[in-house]
């Protein structure tokens, strides 16, 4: 097994970035979302144990929302950096 699905494998808390995100800019949602992705899978590369999981979008509060583990919020504020996710709120999520 290679080390990045050991990585996928090895549980790790669940962190919601939550981001303001104005309709207007729905174009860009893609673009958003695969520019996380990218950022994590970055990151992982570097050794660091995270992985985004997927991009949730509220249009009528105008909000994005993006999964991922990590083991830690440092690790979640460097994503946010290398995403340019800017204002975002990190928040530890745990599944019902």
């Amino acid at each position: 097994m290679d080390r990045a699905s050991t990585l996928r494998h090895d549980h790790m808390p669940s962190y919601l970035v939550e981001q303001y995100f104005p309709k207007s800019r729905l174009p860009e949602l893609h673009l958003e979302a695969s520019r996380t992705e990218a950022a994590a899978r970055e990151l992982a590369g570097d050794g660091v144990r995270i992985r985004y999981l997927r991009t949730t979008f509220l249009p009528d509060d105008e909000t994005c929302f993006h999964l991922v583990e990590a083991t830690g919020t440092d690790e979640v504020g460097e994503l946010c950096r290398r995403a340019g996710l800017t204002n975002a709120r990190v928040t530890r999520a745990v599944d019902a």
